[in-house]
């Protein structure tokens, strides 16, 4: 029996409004200094900095806020994420983009109970991890963190991770809200859009995993409107208790994304995480000069236990003990993940999968070729007891081969190798210097990269790319990084191009195992890779002020008839699918759209059939399409599928400003269906929602 329900009037599996009954009775009891306590982060900042920059590492072990001993009542003990629990040596999972390109919401939420079983593990109870920020520019340093640039897709793998995450009885916290799409200026930025641009681009996400349930909301550290986003009425109160019915307690982000405590607690921030800060030394003050009401610190009490209660008193589905930390079966998981991760993007003459016979001499290029890189150094990252390089997966994969590293720094060096090998593997891309998280001028004592310099490779790989072009036929380039990075001045010399991402502790070896076949490639692009950086929204690393506008990605490029070199949703596989006309039943105001999926090649594969709608004679402007669903389908050789997916009128209702709220339209839609966002590759049919 847990804890709680030992030392509290609490009985396991207790309902919500006995939970509540408790809470109203024991904020009674409290003292002013208690009250402060459960909602503040007991770390000092010493100890914080000097866990980022001095001693182990950040989070080595939970942060908890302030327990009430006398009564029973538990604390929140804090674990960050998102590719894994990041205290311990736990399981290091591909990151967060990478899971995205997998299309698998019933893999991202086996990974979030293997996360939520872990974080129990190390005496958490909050996982920190849910990131749905939406990459509106891939220059964005922490993209990685989440799970694509289409609104849809990140609420859906949103919500999975964060029915995974509970199913382990741990909180699920998602972040940052809102409009947290910058980095090295996320502390000084002041974002604005209008109405219609923040309730359809940028909180549908949000609301989506508010709907699955999650626990806990953590504010951003920009401004929004003018108002810090973690001091902001509008956001906390306005929109997430009043709009959405959020019950759950909302949470700081880190240090400095509150100001003005006794105004934060007003505007329904409850919890300052991690340290003993504003919080601490403002409200008791406020509320001897009436600036604040002790109302407004029980309400923000109230939210807090009722949450942390619920969890603590629920009956947990397995034991937690140190040893699932990276076990084979949570590692098997991550290994999975990267296997559904990784894009094929180009695949010219078939050069893969590599013959196992005939590859005797394998020749591994570049700086990242055996660099142990599994993405940001910054509040993501986890420290696995191992990871496996792409020239150890090689080594590995092919004992009996020739295996040879070279760093091709010297390009007539790496041209010889290339020349007399049996295949070329050239790694390239980035590092956490060059993308992720910034934490001001410290920046640079971290050793992180803040938002990237640039959307195309170093110098170096493009070098050596364009060095050891031609010599050899069967030259693979796999590229390491979070988001879109622009290939149009090398994509046409190699034949074979694999977009890896930052793919985890087992990164090599799956690497290793699609370049010989042994898994069939099947992630599709969550982002657009255009031929120009002017194809993206404009992005200001250093801004204190932002406009978001309504476009970006793949509807943006789709509105502009900009040509991309690969859209949103592409992906090649070692096998071949046919992907039928769509049919199409209304009922009840949702439309439900079918088409067959039949494999037709050689081997066994996975198809992400995918659905967007678009509109005709709306009363506003509209996205030529937008994705409204997707299903991911495995299937043998010759076989054939029905794969159903849905829309209601309710999903394509437009945000009105002068209502302030959603207007369903009966007009005509247009479904298409295929298997990526290119027109060229999808197939359409028509309807009415009806009256």
């Amino acid at each position: 029996m847990r804890d709680v329900v030992k030392r509290t009037k609490l009985t396991e599996n207790c309902s919500k409004k006995t939970i509540k009954k408790y809470v109203d009775e024991v904020i009674r009891e409290l003292t002013l200094d208690e009250k402060i306590g459960v909602m503040s982060g007991q770390v000092t900042e010493k100890k914080l900095l000097d866990d980022l920059f001095l001693i182990e590492h950040y989070n080595v072990n939970p942060y908890p806020t302030k327990a009430v001993e006398r009564l029973g009542i538990p604390n929140i003990r804090f674990v960050d994420g998102p590719r894994g629990v990041v205290a311990g040596s736990a399981t290091c999972f591909p990151v967060s983009m990478a899971r995205g390109a997998s299309f698998d919401r019933d893999l991202e939420e086996k990974i979030g109970e293997v996360i939520g079983a872990e974080v129990r593990a190390v005496g958490g109870n909050y996982y920190g991890g849910v990131c749905i920020n939406l990459p509106r520019n891939p220059r964005w340093g922490r993209a990685q963190e989440c799970y694509g640039e289409d609104t849809y897709h990140l609420g859906e793998m949103g919500a999975a991770l964060t029915r995974g995450v509970q199913s382990q009885n741990v909180m699920a916290c998602i972040k940052h809200f809102a409009m947290n799409s910058i980095e090295n200026a996320r502390f000084k930025a002041d974002v604005h859009a209008d109405k219609r641009t923040l309730f359809e681009v940028y909180l549908p996400h949000f609301k989506r995993c508010i709907e699955e349930g999650a626990a806990s909301v953590m504010g951003a550290y920009n401004k929004v409107y003018g108002e810090q986003a973690s001091e902001s009425k509008y956001l906390l109160k306005d929109i997430l208790r009043d709009k959405w019915g959020f019950e759950g307690f909302t949470l700081s982000d880190f240090l400095w994304a509150v100001k003005d405590g006794p105004k934060a607690v007003k505007s329904g921030m409850n919890v300052e995480m991690p340290c003993i800060c504003h919080y601490a030394e403002q409200i008791p003050k406020a509320i001897e000069d009436g600036t604040l009401a002790m109302e407004d610190v029980d309400e923000a009490v109230g939210y807090i236990l009722r949450t942390v209660l619920y969890y603590e008193t629920r009956k947990d589905p397995q034991e937690y003990t140190e040893d699932i930390l990276a076990c084979p079966e949570h590692i098997a998981v991550a290994k999975r993940a990267a296997e559904e991760s990784m894009v094929l993007l180009k695949n010219e003459n078939h050069v893969l999968p590599l013959d196992k016979e005939k590859t005797e001499k394998i020749v591994v290029l570049g700086v990242l070729g055996d660099t142990e890189n599994i993405g940001d150094h910054g509040s993501s990252k986890v420290h696995p007891y191992y990871t496996v390089t792409p020239f150890k997966g090689l080594m590995k994969k092919m004992p009996k081969a020739q295996i040879l590293y070279n760093d091709g720094s010297d390009l007539e060096r790496a041209k010889k190798l290339a020349a007399d090998a049996d295949a070329v593997v050239i790694v390239a891309g980035y590092i956490h210097s060059d993308e992720g998280e910034y934490l001001a001028d410290r920046s640079d004592i971290a050793g992180m990269g803040g938002d990237r310099a640039s959307m195309r490779l170093h110098q170096r790989d493009i070098d050596l790319i364009h060095g050891v072009k031609g010599v050899n036929p069967n030259t693979v380039v796999s590229i390491i990084g979070s988001s879109a990075i622009l290939i149009d001045e090398w994509e046409k010399d190699v034949p074979a191009i694999i977009f890896s991402f930052y793919s985890g502790m087992e990164g090599g070896n799956v690497l290793a195992d699609i370049l010989f076949g042994d898994v069939c490639p099947s992630g599709k692009l969550p982002y657009t890779v255009a031929l120009s950086e002017d194809s993206y929204p404009d992005f200001d690393p250093d801004c204190t002020y932002a406009e978001y506008e309504y476009y970006h990605g793949y509807c943006k490029m789709d509105k502009e008839n900009i040509p991309v070199l690969y859209p949103f949703g592409y992906g090649l596989s070692y096998t071949t699918f046919d992907i039928s006309e769509p049919t199409v039943e209304v009922f009840d105001k949702t439309a439900k759209i079918s088409v067959n999926v039949k494999n037709t090649g050689d081997v066994k594969g996975a198809e992400v059939v995918q659905l967007y709608i678009g509109c005709e004679g709306s009363a506003v402007d509209r996205p030529v399409k937008i994705l409204k669903d997707f299903a991911r389908v495995e299937l043998m050789p010759g076989e054939e599928k029905k794969v159903s997916l849905q829309v209601s009128s309710k999903d394509m209702a437009y945000y009105s400003e002068e209502k302030d709220d959603f207007v369903e339209e009966d007009i005509t839609y247009i479904a298409y269906t295929g298997d990526c966002s290119c027109k060229e590759a999808l197939k359409s049919v028509k309807f009415e929602f009806g009256k």
